[in-house]
């Protein structure tokens, strides 16, 4: 039997991580790793009474997602941000994409909660990207097997674009399945600055990285636009 280990990175949290994981209890037979980074808004204290696993690390997603990988036991993984909802079967859903030919790893179509119609086009193009450019990003509900996580040597520990450079080695072996039923993550980093400034920090920080701009510079600029 197939088993799956869902890994959380958290930092500050508590007003979502409560739903977000009620939506992974609904499997059965998975772990649940929650990866703090240094949480001071109640996160901790309220993980620790919904019955899984809590570990610290420093603090940076990647640095998060790593180190809870390192205590994963399930044959695949799955990593989910911390405000994002997975939908019914997301189990059966990405076994049942893994197990198709020359598929290397997998995400969920993305969905917005209280999409406006702006946001729902957002959220067309995403899945346009994902499926056609096999470029997800990690608000999708990430997966792939355990055994070639490890083999790739996990997520780069750079504080931005861990999760895009970690598709780029993935595509190198194969296909990157999107699941058609989608995960619902939060609206607020566009309601913050608007869609359309959002969109375009977004695009300069990709096209930035392509060009070799150092992911520490990166970081520091999205920080301060953000």
């Amino acid at each position: 039997m197939t088993s799956i280990s869902i890994i959380i990175p958290v930092l500050n949290e508590v007003s979502m991580i409560a739903q977000t994981i009620s939506t992974v209890q609904t499997a059965k037979d998975i772990e649940i790793i929650v990866v703090d980074g240094g949480s001071n808004d109640g996160t901790i204290q309220l993980v620790k009474s919904l019955n899984v696993q809590l570990i610290s690390s420093f603090p940076g997603r990647a640095i998060q997602m790593n180190c809870g990988a390192k205590v994963a036991t399930g044959d695949i993984l799955l990593f989910l941000h911390g405000d994002t909802l997975l939908p019914l079967n997301f189990d059966r859903l990405l076994i049942a994409a893994l197990m198709k030919p020359n598929i290397v790893a997998g995400a969920f179509e993305l969905g917005i909660r209280g999409a406006t119609r702006n946001l729902q086009i957002v959220h067309k193009i995403v899945n346009w990207r994902s499926r056609y450019l096999q470029m997800p990003y990690g608000d999708q509900g990430f997966f792939l097997e355990a055994k070639i996580f490890q083999e790739i040597g996990g997520f780069p520990e750079i504080p931005i674009m861990e999760d895009f450079e970690l598709i780029r080695q993935l595509k190198k072996r194969g296909r990157i399945a999107i699941v058609s039923r989608p995960v619902l993550t939060s609206s607020r980093r566009w309601q913050k600055l608007g869609i359309l400034k959002t969109t375009f920090i977004n695009q300069i920080v990709i096209i930035a990285y392509l060009l070799g701009v150092s992911p520490k510079i990166l970081a520091q600029w999205y920080r301060s636009h953000r």
